[in-house]
C-alpha cells in the first residue's frame, strides 16, 4: 500500500474525529469514523481512545474482508458495521457513527422521518428508517443497519445512535449535520401540530438528482 496515502487518510479520520467533537455530534470515545482505502482495506477510528488523543499510528487499518489488522491497538468494535457498508455501498467510502443529540432522541423513539425538509430529501434520501434494536458491535445491529441504509445515506439506530455515509468523508460529514437539523426540525415540529411531509415520490426524485448529477456538478464548479 502506498505509505504517503495511508498517511493521508489516517490524517483525514483524525481531523473528521476532532470535528465531531467541536461540532458535539459525539463526545469522549464514542462514535466511530473510517475512510475506505481500497477494495480490501479501511482506516478505522481505535476503540476506547478520545479523538483529542489520537495520533497517525492510533488509527488502525483493517482488511474489511477478514477483519484482520496488524499491530496491538484493537479498531474500533463497530468495525464490522464500517466494513459491511463497503462491501455492499460499493460507492461509498466514508462512514461515520454518531450519537448526536437529536437523532439519538428520533432513535429512541423509534420514529422514521419522513422527507421534511428539502435538504434531507435531497443528501440523505426520502425518509430516514431506524434500524431494529440490537446489541452493539454484533451480527444483528449490522444487519438491521444495512437495511435501513438501503438507497438511504443516513440511518438511525433504534436506542443507540446514527450511521451517516457519504462518497468521501466531507460528504459524510455533510450528512450528520442535516441528519442532526432534520431530527431537531422533526422533534420540534411536533409541538405545532406535527411535520408536513414533502411529497415521497418528489423527495426520492430530488435524492436521485443530488446523487447523480448535482454533486458532480458542485464538484466542477470548485
Amino acid at each position: 500500500m502506498d505509505k504517503e496515502k495511508i498517511s493521508e487518510i489516517r490524517r483525514q479520520v483524525i481531523a473528521a474525529g476532532l470535528r465531531l467533537v467541536e461540532e458535539g455530534l459525539v463526545s469522549r470515545t464514542w462514535g466511530n469514523v473510517s475512510i475506505k482505502i481500497d477494495d480490501t482495506f479501511m482506516a478505522i477510528t481505535p476503540s476506547g481512545r478520545k479523538y483529542e488523543d489520537l495520533n497517525e499510528d492510533d488509527i488502525v487499518i483493517v482488511n474489511y474482508h477478514n477483519y484482520k489488522y496488524e499491530g496491538n491497538i484493537k479498531p474500533s468494535s463497530e468495525l464490522k458495521l464500517h466494513g459491511e457498508i463497503y462491501k455492499v455501498r460499493r460507492e461509498i467510502n466514508a462512514v461515520i457513527h454518531t450519537h448526536q443529540m437529536n437523532a439519538s432522541t428520533v432513535a429512541a423513539a423509534r420514529r422514521e422521518v419522513p422527507p421534511i425538509l428539502d435538504d434531507m430529501a435531497q443528501i440523505i434520501g426520502p425518509t430516514v428508517r431506524v434500524a431494529d434494536y440490537a446489541l452493539p458491535s454484533t451480527k444483528k445491529i449490522v444487519t438491521k443497519t444495512l437495511k435501513a441504509l438501503k438507497g438511504r445515506n443516513a440511518a438511525l439506530m433504534a436506542n443507540h445512535g446514527a450511521v451517516c455515509i457519504g462518497r468521501d468523508i466531507d460528504e459524510a460529514f455533510v450528512v450528520c449535520q442535516v441528519l442532526e437539523k432534520a431530527c431537531k426540525a422533526f422533534i420540534e415540529a411536533e409541538f405545532l401540530g406535527g411535520a408536513k411531509s414533502i411529497n415521497k415520490f418528489e423527495a426520492w426524485m430530488m435524492h436521485r438528482y443530488y446523487m447523480k448529477k448535482y454533486s458532480k456538478q458542485a464538484d466542477e464548479n470548485k
